[in-house]
């Protein structure tokens, strides 16, 4: 009885994961929808952002505001200009490149009411000046903005998550923070790349020497993995981007 229940429950496993990998090549089927991730299935999570093939949501309304009127020379600047000189995202990070980084993604600052739109590109500019910010000046840490490129010490740190067969990792290359929202993990730089144009898994680093490519991984991962919970506060915005992390 205990041999046969175990060959019940292997021959699930094994059944399980078949429909996963044909999941991952998105062949649903009809009335499922393929979501950003791979997978088959029904509801927000599938059908909702990033929604590849099959019955998904359609695209929210968009409002007429100008993210180029609220993002300001006089805004940009202003926060820019809080990096020390010796920063080297002081001059990496632009408003032009920032503003051409929005060109495939018109939903980013446009969804509901002018308050609505105001309130997301603070929380984004909150949280890019967070991810790039704070130095290291003898025993305690000085608040900067855009400072950073790249994670301090990310080289020496593992972000490789070798579960993940759809997005392998390149054994030489790094999948460190690196950007405005510091994109880390092979399985936000294979899609990015992707969905950007660039190959995120073999050549990573150039989010850290192409301003708008560097721009559109943050805007990316944010229409994609923040916006959706946008609506619920602040703080699903700050799970959304570092998880458990805070």
């Amino acid at each position: 009885m205990r041999k046969r229940l175990l060959a019940i429950i292997l021959a699930a496993i094994i059944s399980a994961g078949a429909t996963a990998v044909k999941a991952q090549n998105c062949g649903c089927a009809e009335g499922l929808c393929c979501s950003r991730w791979g997978y088959c299935g029904t509801g927000d999570d599938y059908c909702g952002t990033g929604c590849q093939q099959g019955p998904c949501n359609p695209p929210p309304a968009l409002n007429n505001v100008s993210v180029a009127d609220i993002v300001t020379p006089e805004f940009f600047n202003g926060i820019v200009d809080v990096a020390e000189d010796s920063c080297e995202g002081k001059n990496f990070y632009t408003r032009s490149a920032f503003l051409e980084a929005l060109g495939p993604y018109p939903q980013f600052g446009r969804i509901g009411t002018v308050e609505d739109s105001n309130r997301e590109i603070a929380a984004f500019f909150a949280h890019v000046t967070h991810e790039t910010g704070l130095i290291k000046q003898q025993n305690h840490f000085v608040e900067t903005d855009f400072c950073y490129i790249d994670e301090i010490n990310g080289a020496s740190r593992d972000y490789c998550d070798e579960t993940n067969t759809q997005y392998p990792c390149n054994p030489n290359k790094g999948y460190y923070g690196r950007g405005p929202i510091q994109l880390s993990w092979n399985f936000n730089y294979g899609p990015a790349g992707e969905s950007i144009g660039f190959d995120g898994l073999n050549s990573p680093e150039t989010v850290s020497t192409d301003p708008v490519i560097s721009f559109k991984t943050a805007v990316w991962y944010w229409v994609n993995s923040v916006q959706p919970v946008i609506s619920q506060g602040f703080g699903a915005t700050i799970r959304a981007i570092n998880g458990a992390l805070e």
